[in-house]
């Protein structure tokens, strides 16, 4: 399995003597395995599977964006110190929704949630009515023939769209040229405002019926009750706030560690190899510090470890690598896996396997190296083959969609 040293932006603490950061995490006592494993996304060789199935997945998802949405109008109605309540009601209910829209919708539109048609579409259509996404029939459509097809991470591909045109990255472009332009991105309100107008269009244009009568149903039923009884702020600032801004800003972080882009010069396209070679784990987490070291300094280092996890790598995983997105390899691999529900362990058990003519596992630890892992591939990609003048002529997907992920 290749580890994938993406320096970027971060300075880790003393290793242990461990190689794998999650292999260094053995040492702390074994009750905390199983969280670790959820937290980091990898699980340990040999770890047993914990039961998930796909209405485990849905269940809890929603009760996040419930629990959420509770917590945060307490805190509205108490006022006072009681508003700090909306920091914690907004990540709850953010990271709901994006589980309902990055595992739980994505897994639909490949008809593999429950891997009947029906059920599959019930849900895609309700997702896609209450997030304001882009539609389900033509989400499902294009992802899984432009980007799981021969089109992946090439111009007809909605992730290379979304770079290019969204974000106007392009090649040539430094590290830091697009660090400096993502940040100003997701600080913009011109590209929030863009963002949102795409998804209404997006989820419009298509749209079956019920997709179209679901979400009038619901938001028209919200304004119709909030707006007469003076609370249409609370409505904005407990539901609008995780579900535009920063449900937009989750989304173009997600989108900057999906894949990497193709080397220039790669001839070879068609090969199981090539594909898996675009597609990274994104594992969370850093070796612990290592027990060689001065008992003062091993304190300190074990509590800026500590102070790291909480406060850099909970919200990485908590709010944008959410659900089954840290080891998008494995989906890649096996798009119609049908334990998806179990994807850390399951991926885990395929990287054991190994065998003659499977390609290898690829991972990089932490969300900071793994954009910046994407924009080194982006730098060195062809500036012929990423021509965004190009797009024209190759796709006819509107470019206001290329803000869905």
């Amino acid at each position: 399995m290749a580890v994938i040293n993406a320096d970027a932006l971060s300075t880790p603490g003393p290793v242990a003597e461990a190689s794998d950061p999650r292999e260094s995490m053995t040492v702390l006592p074994g009750f905390l395995q199983y969280p670790l494993t959820i937290f980091t996304g990898k699980a340990l060789p040999g770890q047993r599977s914990l039961g998930w199935t796909p209405t485990f997945h849905l269940v809890t998802a929603t009760a996040s964006m419930v629990a959420g949405a509770l917590l945060s109008t307490v805190g509205y109605a108490l006022g006072g110190a009681w508003l700090l309540l909306l920091l914690p009601g907004w990540a709850v209910t953010l990271h709901g929704m994006r589980n309902l829209r990055m595992m739980v919708y994505h897994q639909c539109s490949h008809r593999n949630m429950y891997r009947r048609r029906k059920p599959d579409r019930i849900i895609g259509h309700a997702v896609s009515s209450l997030l304001v996404i882009q539609n389900f029939q033509r989400y499902s459509r294009e992802h899984v023939s432009d980007h799981h097809a021969t089109h992946h991470m090439t111009l007809q591909d909605p992730t290379v769209q979304a770079f290019l045109v969204s974000l106007g990255m392009h090649p040539g472009l430094t590290r830091r040229q697009m660090w400096r332009r993502l940040l100003g991105k997701l600080v913009s309100p011109r590209f929030h405002f863009a963002f949102a107008v795409s998804r209404v269009r997006s989820f419009l244009t298509e749209s079956a019926r019920s997709e179209k009568v679901s979400a009038l149903c619901l938001y028209g039923t919200a304004i119709a009750v909030t707006v007469p009884t003076g609370t249409w702020a609370a409505l904005l600032v407990v539901w609008f706030v995780p579900l535009v801004p920063l449900f937009q800003i989750s989304n173009t972080l997600r989108l900057c560690v999906k894949h990497t882009f193709p080397k220039a010069g790669v001839e070879d396209r068609h090969s199981r190899a090539y594909f898996a070679s675009l597609t990274n784990a994104i594992f969370i987490g850093e070796p612990v510090p290592s027990h060689r070291l001065p008992a003062v300094r091993r304190a300190l280092a074990w509590t800026r470890w500590t102070a790291r996890l909480l406060f850099v790598h909970a919200p990485s995983r908590y709010l944008v690598l959410t659900g089954d997105t840290v080891v998008h390899d494995y989906h890649h691999l096996h798009p119609r896996s049908p334990d998806w529900a179990n994807y850390l362990f399951v991926r885990q058990q395929d990287a054991e396997r190994g065998g003659p003519g499977r390609p290898p596992y690829q991972e990089v630890w932490g969300l900071v190296p793994a954009i910046s892992h994407v924009f080194d591939s982006l730098t060195a990609a062809d500036p012929a083959e990423f021509d965004v003048s190009r797009l024209r002529s190759v796709s006819k997907r509107e470019l206001f969609a290329a803000f869905d992920d």
